[in-house]
């Protein structure tokens, strides 16, 4: 499993002289399903946990962090997924809110950006939502959907695009085709 590179990226804190444990044996699904031993871990009250701790390197590397050991794990995409998005006004008034599979809730903005990749082959997007400290949300399929519905069309360095704003800002989704 590989990790997005992109967004912006902290050193995690830690105590310097905390234990380094290697690899743990937890795993991110792309579906944001924790994993131990390749088990799906069933109490969300003790992923949520793990996920309070959980830090992402400049190398793009994930560990769970405490003050007194860290560890490794694998993210096969993004740590959490988006599942539900909530819309408050209209045009550059909007203020648009994600829900992810953990319950976070992040309103997209200048400190919370949405991004969107493209797969090069089949030219179809991955659309992201910054959660906290380089760590992000993949937006399911029908929350994306829902995004676009309320998109806008605007002129960005003399490309129409078309996307989404929220807090003031714009998220491009995606150039519009003519």
């Amino acid at each position: 499993m590989t990790a997005p590179t992109s967004g912006t990226h902290r050193a995690p804190s830690f105590d310097p002289g905390a234990a380094i444990c290697g690899d743990f044996a937890i795993a991110i699904g792309r579906d944001g399903t924790w994993y131990y031993h390749g088990s799906p871990i069933g109490r969300k009250p003790l992923v949520k946990l793990f996920a309070s701790v959980l830090r992402r390197e400049n190398d793009g590397e994930y560990w769970l962090v405490t003050p007194v050991e860290r560890g490794r794990i694998l993210v096969e995409d993004a740590p959490f997924t988006a599942v539900e998005v909530t819309a408050e006004g209209d045009g550059k008034e909007r203020i648009i809110r994600f829900r992810t599979n953990l319950d976070d809730e992040v309103e997209a903005g200048p400190d919370h950006p949405i991004r969107v990749d493209h797969d090069l082959a089949s030219g179809e997007p991955s659309p992201y939502v910054h959660v906290r400290g380089g760590l992000e949300a993949r937006i399911l399929r029908p929350v994306y959907y829902h995004l676009v519905d309320l998109g806008d069309e605007v002129e960005v360095d003399g490309e129409t695009m078309f996307g989404i704003w929220s807090h003031g800002q714009f998220f491009p989704l995606g150039p519009v085709e003519t």
